[in-house]
């Protein structure tokens, strides 16, 4: 039984992001892993013959193929169900980590056996006008609970997760809140176990026009408001921290079908976002 189980869904995935991101995981310091392609995207021989190539040459990588497109969500829960390893990394299928991530992240929850999902930080590439740029996370369990009252601050493909965790209490993802289905578990775990983010870059985030945080950002920012008005409905206290310190300028954004309804910013209320018809006194 293998520590860690890597969990990669592909669709149609860019044959040289493809190899970049198999090599990235073959190329880690930590080696006692399995790596989990699953093909959601039958029909694509090129792939499939790509993944082949390095199935001959590594028998860590297991290459499973749905036989009909069943989506992101259903896709991320087969993996689930097919993973062995005590751990599960989480890693989208045109991303990079770096070297050390797997190694530095089963360090953390090793040592750390009460934390459940350890994540960290990315770095944006593959467009001019955003390489290099850092999507820098908090730190410390107290301050990620905060955060997530106002976004999804634990970076999915970055994430590594104990699998007992999801076991123990029947988690998986929900197709519902797809394409923030990463978001909604966060959500869910936080009522079981705790978080920590690493303090450093362990991926390497593909930003292009046609990734799907791009493709899907309308019905990505719908299904998170979703999410974030249970969140804080639930968490009233980690709610109140956000507005109190303003740990970020919006605690709540509620859209439908991109048509604004309310804003909560500043410790006030808007209507439409821009309208402001009430102001908020947190204790």
């Amino acid at each position: 039984m293998p520590k860690v189980s890597v969990l990669t869904p592909i669709y149609n995935t860019n044959p040289v992001h493809l190899r970049e991101m198999i090599e990235s995981i073959l190329s880690q310091t930590f080696t006692d892993f399995e790596f989990l392609i699953l093909n959601d995207s039958p029909d694509n021989q090129e792939i499939e013959n790509i993944v082949f190539e390095y199935v001959k040459n590594d028998k860590r990588i297991k290459y499973y193929k749905n036989e009909r497109n069943l989506g992101i969500t259903p896709s991320r829960n087969k993996l689930l169900k097919l993973a062995t390893g005590e751990y599960l990394a989480i890693f989208d299928h045109d991303d990079i980590s770096l070297p050390t991530r797997l190694e530095q992240e089963v360090a953390y929850l090793d040592a750390h056996p009460y934390v459940g999902v350890v994540s960290g930080w990315l770095e944006k590439f593959g467009d001019k006008k955003h390489n290099g740029e850092f999507w820098t996370q908090p730190e410390y369990d107290s301050e990620i609970r905060i955060s997530l009252m106002s976004n999804c601050h634990v970076m999915h493909t970055a994430a590594m997760i104990r699998k007992s965790v999801l076991i123990d209490n029947n988690i998986e993802y929900e197709e519902f809140y797809t394409p923030a289905e990463d978001y909604r578990l966060w959500a869910r775990l936080m009522d079981v176990t705790h978080f920590y983010n690493i303090q450093n870059v362990l991926v390497k985030y593909r930003w292009f026009g046609n990734n799907t945080s791009n493709r899907m950002s309308l019905e990505r920012e719908e299904a998170a408001a979703n999410i974030r008005m249970e969140l804080c409905s639930k968490y009233l206290e980690y709610a109140k921290q956000v507005m109190h310190t303003k740990f970020v300028g919006t605690c709540f954004r509620l859209r439908f079908l991109g048509i604004p309804l309310l804003k909560i910013k500043d410790n006030k209320i808007y209507l439409f976002e821009c309208l402001p018809v009430l102001k908020i006194k947190w204790r």
